[in-house]
């Protein structure tokens, strides 16, 4: 079975498995489950899987996608539960299908976080208003600077008794905007800490992504 789709959560503890840790942690999975992943041909095969935008280290999701093929038929309803007895603690297989399409059509990510140490909402909400945001990072020429506001579709920042709680809306892929490329825009009016999640993706036109 090829071109399958995974989702699956990534919370709590681990947050901390870096990207090549759950590419490992997952081939483990399947493996311990007895379900038969494809593995390329040649002198080096490797199995055929790949996770669709990878996390941050210390970033939690609720929406993670993983693009797999299968050596043979399966029932893509009861995957998730042949899979999760075998998942660490924090990852949870939600639901497996056909993927409908390619994984590059992943455009928008919905989050929610909490920042403290820094400014109060209402400069937040008035900063990321500005017309031009200009943020500086390390590309792979060397470190430039773009303006991120075309790519946040909604920032959203409130007062709460932990810090200020922040709803984004962003775009995911070319170009890609994350929460840390926005604290980094922010300079030295930046949070001393922040934490956000993933809730939702979506495709160019915010229907709902599978």
């Amino acid at each position: 079975m090829d071109k399958l789709r995974l989702k699956f959560s990534k919370t709590g503890r681990a947050v901390y498995i870096s990207h090549l840790d759950l590419m490992r942690t997952m081939q483990r999975v399947f493996s311990r489950a007895g379900v038969g992943l494809k593995y390329s041909e040649g002198f080096n095969p490797h199995a055929k899987i790949s996770i669709i935008l990878p996390l941050s280290v210390g970033t939690a999701s609720l929406c993670e996608y993983m693009d797999f093929s299968l050596t043979g038929d399966r029932d893509l309803a009861a995957l998730p539960g042949q899979l999760d007895p075998y998942m660490p603690e924090g990852i949870r297989a939600l639901e497996a299908y056909e993927a409908p399409g390619k994984g590059s059509e992943l455009r928008w990510l919905r989050l929610a976080g909490i920042m403290k140490g820094g400014r109060d909402a209402a400069f937040y909400n008035a900063f990321f208003a500005r017309p031009s945001i200009l943020a500086e990072h390390r590309a792979k020429r060397g470190v430039r600077t773009d303006d991120i506001a075309p790519a946040i579709r909604l920032a959203r920042f409130t007062d709460g008794a932990d810090g200020v709680e922040a709803e984004l809306i962003l775009h995911a892929q070319e170009p890609t905007v994350s929460p840390e490329l926005m604290m980094a825009a922010l300079g030295a009016d930046g949070p001393e800490y922040f934490r956000f999640t993933r809730l939702e993706a979506f495709k160019e036109d915010m229907t709902p992504f599978r």
